[in-house]
């Protein structure tokens, strides 16, 4: 909050899984995440809850984004670059991490 950008982490959870969070209300009043973006991620982590990769109390927005249960920490850390980097309008490393369905 203080230097006015999204919050994005990871944290470890019990049984060796990990969690990705994201804030876009931590940038401030100025950032806004169009309709497309929260489309895009809400698909992206629709398509992790169809794959089993996350659990299924995943959050999906539109300002606040929570998966639970990524089974490594790798994996967990391509999320989390991936997200921010959508919260920023950059979508390609979301579509890189978790390719839409053909």
């Amino acid at each position: 909050m203080t230097h006015s950008v999204a919050f994005v982490a990871i944290e470890s959870e019990k049984r060796q899984q990990w969690t990705v969070k994201a804030d876009a209300l931590t940038a401030g009043s100025d950032h806004t995440v169009t309709d497309a973006v929260n489309d895009a991620i809400r698909a992206a982590i629709t398509r992790l809850i169809q794959s089993h990769e996350v659990d299924l109390d995943a959050y999906t927005g539109p300002v606040y984004f929570m998966m639970h249960g990524v089974r490594s920490e790798e994996r967990a850390r391509e999320l989390a670059a991936a997200l921010h980097a959508a919260l920023y309008g950059q979508l390609e490393p979301l579509a890189r991490a978790v390719p839409p369905v053909p």
